[in-house]
């Protein structure tokens, strides 16, 4: 979708239910999100795996309870997070001077298509064909320390430091096999890889990781990768040479299955700080790719959060972000 197309859509419908305004975007909310993800990576940090992956230390919303997108983890330091309206309505004060914080998720609107010439297009029964289109919106919120009267709900409701989320994150591998119909194997070997053509997910032994964290965020990072499959999310191109080891193709789909295995280990609770790495070749290429497509790393966080969604097992729309 171009991106004129895009900012026209955020004109539509503004205000929500709950009489919060969302806002249209007045700066380009691409080139904030990207310079940031490119200034960390080219400091050598990798801000996908950064300790907020367990919920304890990530940002949240405080009406829910829920963890922001990764997306918004990037952008947000870790607490809770509140808009001005529900502070208001709770008896709390914004600080004077609090500076307010961007969250941005993705809508969906559906209309009636129409051909090259604007018309539009009905089926052979005289139907409306419809299309869905996904949207950029963002809202304000300040983080809970800025915010006078309201102390933070849920610092004692996020998981114990002695949750064992092995068992679920094998739970939830096996899980996917068994519904996607996705194979796999696991073969004593130096190597990790999704193959298309087969549409198998071959992994190393796992006592041969050091720490078995590590063994589920790559088995994680390959099963992100099975899910372009045709029969899944269909995200791999036609031809095949555009997708070669090096081509910006490819490190776009690098970048997703990264994301993606990150929000299934913080979805799991699993602590992810050391089990990713990855060498200076895929950052180079990562940081050509961002460079070259400012709207890209929001692309790839939506990619990565429908692959995890899948795996997951999560088949409701999610609360959107104003929740």
């Amino acid at each position: 979708m171009l991106f004129t197309e895009l900012y026209l859509l955020h004109q539509m419908n503004h205000a929500t239910p709950q009489g919060r305004r969302e806002h249209t975007m007045s700066k380009d909310i691409y080139q904030e999100v990207t310079d940031r993800i490119i200034a960390e990576l080219e400091n050598g940090i990798i801000p996908w795996n950064k300790p907020w992956c367990g919920v304890r230390s990530g940002a949240i919303s405080y009406a829910t309870g829920k963890p922001y997108s990764l997306l918004n983890q990037f952008m947000l330091k870790p607490g809770e997070y509140i808009t001005f309206n529900q502070a208001k309505a709770r008896g709390g004060k914004v600080k004077k001077g609090a500076k307010a914080h961007m969250v941005v998720f993705w809508k969906v609107i559906t209309r009636q298509r129409k051909d090259e010439n604007g018309n539009p297009m009905t089926n052979a029964e005289g139907n409306p064909i419809m299309e869905s289109l996904p949207f950029l919106r963002y809202f304000n919120v300040f983080h809970i320390e800025d915010v006078e009267g309201i102390e933070p709900r849920w610092a004692n409701k996020l998981p114990a430091e002695n949750a064992e989320p092995i068992e679920a994150a094998e739970a939830t591998l096996q899980g996917y096999i068994a519904r996607s119909g996705v194979k796999f194997e696991n073969v004593m070997q130096n190597q990790a890889y999704y193959t298309r053509a087969l549409d198998k997910i071959v992994l190393p032994l796992m006592e041969q990781f050091p720490k078995i964290a590590e063994y589920y965020s790559t088995a994680f990072h390959e099963a992100v990768h099975s899910t372009g499959h045709k029969s899944r999310l269909n995200r791999f191109p036609e031809d095949a040479l555009t997708a070669l080891f090096g081509s910006e193709c490819y490190s776009k789909e690098e970048l997703v299955a990264e994301i993606g295995s990150a929000c299934i280990m913080h979805d799991l609770g699993i602590e992810t700080a050391g089990t990713f790495k990855n060498s200076a070749a895929y950052i180079q290429n990562w940081l050509r790719v961002l460079k070259n497509d400012k709207r890209f790393i929001v692309s790839a966080a939506s990619k990565a959060d429908k692959a995890a969604r899948m795996i997951l097992n999560i088949t409701d729309s999610a609360a959107t972000e104003a929740e």
